[in-house]
């Protein structure tokens, strides 16, 4: 059972899960200028990175000054930029978030979906190894994360592999329970009956038709982290400079909130819009496969 549109014998086009999820996402208003503000910051961040990608590094002798025309978010206290550094940081708050998304995604829909479709040991013997990560104390993984840091210099790329592998956990265990309630379905079972391989029964049928709770769950991932990695710039365990994070830039910019307030109020506002960006994406995501909310809107 395929989720994409397709056409019936006479022509006509069959109303299916995807189709029918992105008719109720179009509605949601709330979720278009979610992608609207998040698009456009994406795309300033881009441009400003690649016009300008030494900005961010260049000092000036304009030592913590307030906004102004040449520096709309105003400067810190060492003369650096603080507009460039926002949006390089949003840049690599962003690659980092796809590219952890990317490692649950995969992971996670991996090890669901063999946990979900085989059962017996194999499930049980995945499930704990899933229970076993989700039990791990986040002070401990801190301290892993910081020895590995000292170690790795903090580089983006290494904190996003790192965080990736700890955040697959959650979407396994969804991909699972529905895998679990899928393979009962009367499509699997006629398909298992025709002589379908394992592989085939879950790419083609099972994995189309869980789709809604791994695109959803996906979009999550990405706020989850965003702002894992920017507690983690926070507290002086993750990026460290010559990048740049959001994180980073909050953390050297609270001990300046009462004399400097922007050099803390942008980089915080900017992170906390793109954070909110993606959950209002997510949640209208999550509406729009909803059977139940799509029959509301009906």
């Amino acid at each position: 059972m395929s989720i994409f549109r397709k056409k019936g014998r006479s022509g006509e086009k069959i109303e299916t899960q995807w189709s029918t999820a992105m008719r109720n996402f179009r509605k949601d208003k709330m979720a278009l200028t979610g992608i609207a503000i998040f698009v456009i910051i994406l795309i300033v961040a881009l441009v400003q990175t690649m016009l300008n990608p030494k900005g961010w590094s260049t000092l000036t002798t304009d030592f913590a000054k307030p906004p102004s025309w040449h520096h709309p978010f105003g400067t810190t206290d060492s003369g650096l930029d603080l507009m460039s550094g926002c949006l390089k940081g949003a840049l690599q708050d962003l690659i980092i978030a796809v590219i952890v998304s990317t490692m649950a995604l995969v992971i996670g829909t991996a090890v669901g979906a063999v946990a979900g479709y085989f059962g017996g040991l194999l499930d049980s013997v995945l499930m704990r190894v899933v229970d076993l990560l989700l039990v791990v104390p986040l002070l401990t993984i801190l301290i892993v994360m910081s020895n590995i840091f000292s170690s790795g210099g903090g580089s983006p790329l290494a904190i996003a592999l790192l965080i990736g592998f700890l955040s697959w956990t959650y979407i396994s265990r969804l991909v699972r329970a529905e895998f679990l309630a899928l393979r009962e379905r009367p499509f699997v079972e006629a398909s298992i009956a025709l002589g379908a391989s394992s592989w085939r029964v879950i790419t083609r049928h099972l994995i189309p038709n869980a789709i809604g709770v791994i695109m959803v769950n996906t979009t999550l991932t990405v706020a989850g982290a965003i702002l894992l990695e920017s507690t983690l710039s926070y507290l002086g365990l993750g990026i460290v400079p010559p990048a740049v994070s959001l994180g980073m830039l909050v953390q050297d910019g609270q001990g300046s909130a009462t004399t400097s307030p922007w050099q803390f109020f942008f980089p915080a506002g900017l992170l906390l819009i793109i954070v909110l960006c993606v959950f209002v994406i997510g949640d209208g995501m999550q509406a729009a496969f909803d059977p139940r909310n799509a029959r509301r809107r009906k």
